[in-house]
This record gives structure tokens, sequence and C-alpha cells, in this order.
């Protein structure tokens, strides 16, 4: 009987170890704060949003919730740590178009794998984008930029989160479709490049629209198109991209949560209920819409299912930009 016993200890213990009675394990989850990775700057309106949820997030999971950002490089500096973390549940990574979609076109070497280094968690809202310019350039809507840019070759530049970013491509396209020269330069995150494009140091930028509404109401900014279905009646005049003559560009920014592959099942549902009952919460709605942010949480499986069909996307819209994949 001692050695039946002792027996079943030694097997129950390889099993733990082995994280196959994950849900034993989830039980105590979690025992200590949270780390979410962010790669980008502070300042940005993602940044603004999962700082906003942080609380609430705490609360749901009953331990704090801090936020590390981690900007650079197309979102790769951010996907890297985080991919190299312990698959424990205490790291969290904040993921998006350009680090699960395009940069594995974007780049011949990636340091982490989208398929194999993750475990998708929940996609939690989509970013509505605005295309804007100093207010002191001469330019008032996107057939003013467009002619601008072809009368100015090369003196137009254009600000990106890098090599590889969405904005890149929206550049390299543009360049394709206008026959212009836009020049792109990299920032860090949406808080950097609305102060360049307030600056001057730029003369176009397209990011989440609530990096710039401030600026835009207080007259520093001016708005000619926003990427999404409809209008907004806080920027009354201001046409869609595509009703402004600029269709044709199929990408939506998303962001979701992911962890580092090998994170227990259990713990990923955890999260996923976590996070879903945060966003969903008539406090972050409201937060969200006054961001022009959209809501989009779901299942680890939908979300799985998501990532797949916009890598495809992605991979369309690098044919259709033929930008060239980097070293």
């Amino acid at each position: 009987m001692k050695k039946t016993i002792k027996g079943l200890r030694a097997v129950f213990g390889m099993l733990a170890a082995a994280g196959i009675m994950a849900p034993a394990y989830a039980s105590d989850y979690p025992d200590r704060p949270i780390r979410i990775i962010l790669p980008l700057a502070a300042g940005s309106v993602t940044d603004v949003v999962l700082r906003a949820a942080s609380p609430a997030l705490s609360e749901a999971l009953g331990q704090t919730v801090v936020i590390d950002n981690r900007p650079g490089a197309s979102g790769i500096v951010g996907a890297e740590a985080c991919a190299k973390a312990q698959p424990d549940g205490y790291t969290l990574c904040a993921v998006y178009h350009a680090i699960m979609s395009f940069n594995p076109y974007m780049f011949d070497k990636l340091p982490y794998d989208p398929d194999k280094s993750f475990t998708p968690v929940n996609r939690l809202f989509y970013v509505i984008e605005g295309l804007v310019v100093p207010a002191s350039l001469p330019v008032k809507s996107v057939a003013d930029l467009r002619d601008y840019a072809q009368k100015n070759p090369s003196k137009v530049n254009f600000a990106t989160m890098g090599p590889g970013s969405m904005q890149e491509l929206m550049v390299a396209w543009i360049n394709r479709e206008w026959k212009t020269q836009i020049v792109d330069v990299p920032y860090k995150g949406g808080g950097p490049i609305a102060n360049a494009v307030t600056a001057g140091e730029v003369q176009a930028a397209q990011m989440g629209l609530g990096n710039f509404i401030g600026l835009i109401k207080a007259g520093k900014l001016r708005a000619i198109g926003l990427a999404a279905d409809t209008t907004s009646s806080d920027l009354p005049g201001v046409p869609t991209i595509a009703q402004a003559g600029l269709g044709g560009f199929p990408s939506r920014p998303w962001w979701g949560i992911a962890a580092p592959a090998g994170t227990p099942a259990a713990v990923v549902e955890r999260l996923n209920r976590a996070f879903t009952t945060v966003f969903q919460t008539a406090a972050m709605r409201e937060m969200m819409v006054s961001r022009y942010i959209e809501e989009a949480v779901d299942t680890p499986a939908e979300f799985t299912a998501f990532l797949k069909k916009d890598r495809q996307a992605a991979g369309m819209l690098v044919e259709l930009a033929r930008e060239p994949k980097r070293q």
C-alpha cells in the first residue's frame, strides 16, 4: 500500500512538472504580479488603453497588472522579449498586425515565430486611424497632399513605426499609386509621431485618431481622412480615406493579447475571461469610444482563426505594395 501511494505521488509529480495538471495549477494562478509587454512607447493610444484597463484587470485577477513598454523595430523588440519569457502566465504580450501578420513577410529573419512562439489569448480592439498633416502645411485634402507630394519630390516625409510597419507599407503603396517619392521616417510610437508631425518634422502621418484628436481640435494638426468605415461626428467634414479617393489599402489596425507558447490552457482561459469582462464594461467601452477604438474581444480559438486570415491579407498587401523583404 505504501509503495502504491509513493508511486502515485511520483506520477502526480511528473504530471504537474509536465504541465498536464494545468487546472490545478490554474487554481493557484495568479499569485504574483502580471506583466504585459507593450511594443510601443508610453503615451500611444494602446498604452493609454491598457493602462486604463490595468486597475480593473488587477481586480479581476487578484494581482497587480503592470505595463512594460518595449518599443522599437516594428514591434520586434517587444515580441522577442515576450516570446523568450517563461510560459507561466506572468508575462503577456500586447500583439498587433505588424508583429503577427506583416513582419513575417517583411523580414527574412525574425527572433520569434508568430505561429510557434505565442499562444493567442484575446483579440481586444480595432483602432480608427486619422491621416493628418501640420496645420501650417498648404494641404486641406487628400487630393491636395497628392498634388503637393508630386510637386515636391522627396520633400514630403511620412511618419511610420519603422521597417515593415503598416505605415511604411502605406507609403510604398501611395508612392506607387501617386507616382511620388514620399519618404518614410521611423518613430517608436504614436506619441512621438504626434509630436513630430505637429513640429513639422514630417508632413503627414496616419495613426490611431486618439493620438491626434487633441491637437486637431487645438488647430495644430489638420485631419484630411479617416481610416474607418464611416465618418466621425467629432470631425465633421472629414471624409473617410475611401471617400477622399485613397481607397484600396486593405488593412485595419488591431491589437490583442498573447502569451508565450506553452502557457497552460487553463491559465489562458482565465486570462481570456478577465480581459473579456474588463473590456466589455460600460466604463471601458466609453473610454475606448472616446479614444476612437472599437472593442473586438473574442475567444482564444476565434483569435487564432482571425490571425490566420489577417496574415493572408497582409501577404496580399505586401505583394500589392511591392515592398521587398529586408535583412
